[in-house]
């Protein structure tokens, strides 16, 4: 299954910027406390079947990023930018897992605190890579239940909440990965990017449209969670109930005005994809790249075989592989079903 929400007339955009400049200071002010992840251009057998020889796929390997995943880009930006007063008071984080493992991350590095809240249900591994990183883990019922406690944390504790995915600042981080990858690459015909809050997309999507303005910018969402898709159909940011996919990292409850801004302003489309299909991708990554992706790090792939595969045809497309943080016994498992659907991108 597959379904697009294409980008408003530009009269219609939401007037959120993010420059070119200020994404070029955030990449200034990270500095070396990220890795520059590199490109790979995806040569294979099988991934010729299904997307073509004549069509160039190039990977962005993100999720040799520290931490596993894309996130300490727009965590560092945020907390590198705080008052060393409201800095040395610690951060709180809510998150299903890679935020808050990034923001344990840069606490360690810059000196300070940490305390994240998850729900119960968060990957064992995520919570424990957060106690790695030197975090106080509070585990609650559900994502609503960690707002609510993150708010008693903030007024109690004085510690600066870092928004996984909101904000100019955040959107700054994440838009080095997009400027970094244009510049790595250089001229794409398309960049194919998931999507949870939209931290990420946005971000990217500023810098790329920016840089290469010909470049179509193109989101996948899972079915089960299609927040951003909703939201760029009504203009408007929505919430969905329940969060109902294998990609939990994608799960977000809700969009917000900034970062859907952002996604109006410079994403040509969203589609949305079954989790069927992130596990072929998973399955495909390690069959052919020997990477261990974890759904969300599957999904640009996934999108590239399934629905996109005859309309970028013959095109140079960008495919970032974003994170990896996954314990072996699910990724064994939703590998080897995505294995046995193979076929349906093979035959």
């Amino acid at each position: 299954m597959s379904e697009r929400v294409v980008h408003p007339d530009q009269d219609e955009a939401a007037l959120s910027e993010l420059s070119l400049a200020q994404i070029q200071a955030a990449r200034r002010q990270i500095g070396t406390r990220v890795v520059q992840t590199p490109v790979w251009g995806w040569q294979d057998r099988d991934l010729a079947a299904i997307v073509g020889d004549e069509t160039q796929v190039l990977l962005k390997l993100e999720l040799f990023q520290h931490t596993g995943t894309f996130k300490p880009r727009g965590a560092l930006n945020v907390m590198l930018s705080l008052e060393p007063a409201l800095l040395a008071r610690g951060v709180t984080a809510v998150s299903a897992g890679n935020h808050a493992i990034a923001v344990a991350y840069a606490a360690r590095l810059l000196g300070t605190t940490a305390k994240v809240v998850m729900p119960k249900n968060a990957n064992p591994l995520r919570v424990a890579r957060c106690g790695d990183y030197g975090a106080e883990v509070v585990l609650v019922e559900d994502v609503a239940a960690a707002f609510a406690r993150v708010e008693e944390i903030q007024a109690s504790e004085g510690r600066t909440f870092i928004h996984p995915f909101e904000g100019p600042l955040t959107c700054a981080g994440t838009g080095t990965l997009g400027l970094e990858f244009a510049e790595q690459a250089g001229e794409l015909d398309a960049v194919i990017i998931p999507v949870g809050g939209g931290g990420l997309i946005a971000g990217m999507a500023a810098a790329i449209k920016q840089v290469q303005p010909r470049c179509q910018v193109i989101g996948v969402e899972p079915v089960g969670a299609d927040t951003m898709f909703r939201s760029m159909a009504s203009g408007k940011p929505e919430r969905i109930d329940k969060v109902r996919t294998i990609a939990d990292s994608l799960g977000a409850p809700y969009s917000t005005p900034y970062t859907l801004g952002l996604c109006r302003r410079y994403v040509d489309e969203i589609i949305l994809l079954e989790d069927d299909d992130m596990r072929r991708g998973m399955a495909l990554l390690f069959r052919t790249m020997k990477l261990v992706a974890e759904p969300a790090g599957a999904t640009a792939t996934a999108a590239l075989c399934g629905p996109l595969r005859e309309r970028l045809r013959g095109q140079r497309v960008g495919v970032l592989v974003c994170g990896s943080n996954i314990d072996l016994a699910t990724f064994q498992r939703e590998t080897a079903l995505g294995e046995a659907l193979l076929g349906d991108w093979l035959a």
